[in-house]
């Protein structure tokens, strides 16, 4: 049973955190300390070097060969049935908005499935995690949530970071080809004008309509990120362009190649810290726990000073991103209560569903249920402001679920034990 203690040392947890993002809040709202420019800085620090070292020693330390693989299962069959049923509703949505293009202005399906994936799947297991579930099911939950962020650290975060940059690749390649689109369709319209004079003055025609079809076989070279200075080779593609000419209206359709876009996602990942951490920490984590040897201390002692500082600094940059906004929660209250709603009730009856299916039972299955109630993870922020994709709704996420978090988790707690 939770005791007093325990719940002070949740609240123990949960103060730092708060306080982190109150002084980001603080900094920005009424200090005005630091810029825009300035606060994206931090963020892009957080993500390039002190959450890479973070993964790197939270997955180098743990011992893979004493793994829960039932409970590893089920948390990996959660995400896969979600992402299988985000993948199929993106699908059918494309289709509607080829029917009726959706504004400039609005998400794509497959920005919603990132979304709603983070928000549905990737808990908080440790800062909130080991104190709450250790007040609950002892200190053998410790090691369960080493072992469910350790997975989340070598897989799924790379498939959100690979996502993220599959639609930067995207973005940038058309937005090249509509540079590149104008000038062409201006040069083939002016040669046909003059074919068309022609035309009517020999036949006497009083309306002519014709249709250019504009082939662009090849785009120049391109950054895949607005904040990326090096330049990404782009492979050949095709882009088709219909225009009537009396109208003068353009009708654009751009087919862009799923393996081109892909290629450069696949390139840039392979560049991205995060990868190469997760990977060597696990290969590293094989290695030791396998002949019984550890980090040297000068070595774990030197990541440690930057590491320490990913979770301090993503609720800071949190609070500044907040403090930048015109509202406290800057996603609207409708997209508010639909991640409340997808974190704390659509995530743990998946991971409910999953863990039946996987013979989970007893204190382990209390725990994986529970731990799918968690609040949002803070890295889950950093990457969409790091990306720039619905960073207000991960905000509000982190910010409100963090209060809601505790009530639910109980409320779990309780039922799972009837």
């Amino acid at each position: 049973m939770i005791s007093g203690g325990n719940l002070y040392a949740v609240a123990k947890a949960m103060a730092p955190l708060y306080t982190a993002m109150a002084l980001g809040y603080i900094s920005v709202k009424y200090l005005r300390a630091f810029t825009p420019d300035q606060c994206a800085g931090i963020n892009h620090f957080v993500a390039l070097y002190a959450l890479p070292l973070l993964i790197f020693r939270m997955v180098a330390s743990n011992n893979p060969y004493t793994m829960s693989g039932r409970l590893l299962a089920a948390d990996t069959l959660q995400k896969i049935i979600l992402l299988a049923i985000l993948f199929a509703w993106a699908y059918w949505a494309n289709k509607r908005q080829k029917k009726s293009p959706p504004s400039a202005s609005s998400s794509t399906p497959l920005q919603w499935v990132v979304t709603i994936f983070s928000l549905a799947s990737l808990p908080n297991t440790i800062i909130m995690g080991v104190p709450l579930l250790g007040g609950m099911y002892g200190s053998m939950s410790a090691g369960l949530m080493v072992q469910i962020v350790v997975l989340q650290f070598c897989i799924w975060y790379n498939l959100v970071i690979f996502l993220y940059e599959y639609m930067a690749a995207k973005r940038a390649v058309l937005a090249k080809v509509h540079q590149v689109l104008p000038a062409r369709v201006r040069e083939q319209t002016s040669k046909t004008e003059v074919a068309m004079q022609e035309k009517e003055s020999s036949t006497e025609a009083t309306q002519t309509q014709n249709e250019v079809c504009v082939t662009i076989i090849e785009a120049p070279e391109l950054a895949t990120s607005e904040d990326e200075t090096s330049e990404t080779e782009i492979p050949k593609t095709s882009v088709q362009v219909t225009e009537k000419v009396p109208d003068q209206h353009v009708h654009e359709e751009t087919p862009v190649a799923v393996k081109v876009v892909v290629s450069m996602a696949m390139k840039k990942l392979l560049k991205i810290p995060n990868t190469y951490a997760s990977f060597l920490g696990l290969l590293w984590s094989l290695m030791a726990s396998k002949v019984g040897i550890k980090l040297p201390e000068i070595v774990d002692d030197s990541l440690a000073i930057v590491s320490t500082t990913a979770v301090g600094l993503s609720m800071f940059t949190a609070g500044t991103f907040l403090a930048r906004q015109t509202q406290f929660i800057p996603c609207g209250y409708s997209k508010a209560i639909l991640s409340i709603l997808v974190r704390f009730i659509i995530g743990p009856l998946l991971m409910a569903i999953t863990s039946f299916a996987m013979g989970l039972h007893g204190t382990l299955l209390h725990i994986a249920i529970v731990q799918a109630a968690l609040p949002l993870a803070v890295s889950s922020f950093v990457y969409a402001e790091e990306y720039k994709l619905h960073a207000d709704i991960m905000s509000t996420g982190i910010i409100i679920g963090n209060f809601v978090s505790l009530p639910f988790t109980i409320m779990y707690y309780i039922l799972t034990g009837l």
